[in-house]
């Protein structure tokens, strides 16, 4: 969006917007019509917004951007937008995180499945000084994911997993946030339009259980981590005590953080110093 032109203002009215994207099903179409009256410019914009989103698609790529802990980052089509109950991951990430930049030592951040890089910026809105490394399978996600980490001075790799990465940060990483997959194939036709449609597919299924990627991670993370290093993992509620002990199958020392409110889980790997 161009820094001359101003958007519609928020106060400018919509009983049309709300009532259009409500026949939709859109179910908080008050809050969505705001979103898409402050970021569009023209009111072709607006009803060309509001006509993609009563289409089904998500609100994040209808406007380019979704709001996740406190940030505003950028979403292309089809990159997987950041739920919010990721900000647990976030959460406990910055508590780990700080007690590291304690010990006097600039903090290596690895964002790994980073999509747009959405924990990878909050970590490094969070942790200030930072050391940030992001890496992605999809090549859409990682040009996205550079744009949102490049005020941090992140650097973004495309490929699989950790042989994306450059050989020196293997032992050096003290956050190592991989926010996987973890949809069992089997209910990735379950999934909301919104996401099934619109996301790629490699950013939802987890495998035959949806921890075929998790596994994969947890088998490499131990050597990729400083001592005491950590691996975060989200998860489902019931796959939490199977992901531990995948974890822990990797040398790792895992425990289980839930939070109610966000309906999330994360399973922390500790390695031992």
């Amino acid at each position: 969006m161009s820094d001359s032109v101003t958007p519609l203002p928020e106060s400018a009215p919509h009983p049309g917007v709300v009532a259009r994207l409500r026949a939709a099903g859109c179910v908080f179409a008050e809050d969505e019509a705001r979103i898409i009256l402050a970021t569009a410019t023209t009111p072709d914009e607006l009803a060309a917004m509001v006509a993609r989103r009563a289409g089904g698609l998500p609100l994040e790529h209808v406007v380019g951007w979704a709001e996740f802990c406190g940030l505003r980052i950028a979403v292309d089509p089809g990159v997987f937008v950041p739920r919010r109950r990721t900000e647990l991951l976030v959460r406990e990430a910055v508590a780990l995180g700080r007690a590291a930049a304690g010990e006097g030592h600039e903090v290596v951040v690895l964002d790994l499945c980073c999509g747009s890089g959405a924990v990878g910026a909050a970590l490094a809105a969070a942790l200030g000084r930072t050391r940030l490394h992001a890496a992605d399978l999809d090549p859409a996600a990682v040009a996205c994911a550079a744009r949102n980490l490049a005020p941090a001075g992140g650097r973004v790799h495309c490929g699989d997993l950790f042989a994306a990465l450059p050989a020196e940060l293997r032992g050096t990483v003290d956050l190592l946030a991989a926010n996987v997959p973890y949809v069992p194939s089997s209910a990735v036709g379950l999934l909301p339009p919104e996401a099934r449609d619109h996301e790629a597919l490699m950013a939802l299924d987890g495998g035959h259980d949806g921890l075929d990627v998790m596994r994969r991670v947890a088998a490499s993370a131990a050597g990729w981590l400083a001592p005491g290093g950590s691996l975060l993992v989200e998860a489902g509620e019931r796959q939490a005590r199977t992901a531990a002990g995948i974890l822990a199958g990797g040398g790792l020392r895992p425990r289980v953080a839930t939070d109610d409110d966000l309906g999330a889980t994360v399973v922390i790997g500790t390695r031992p110093r």
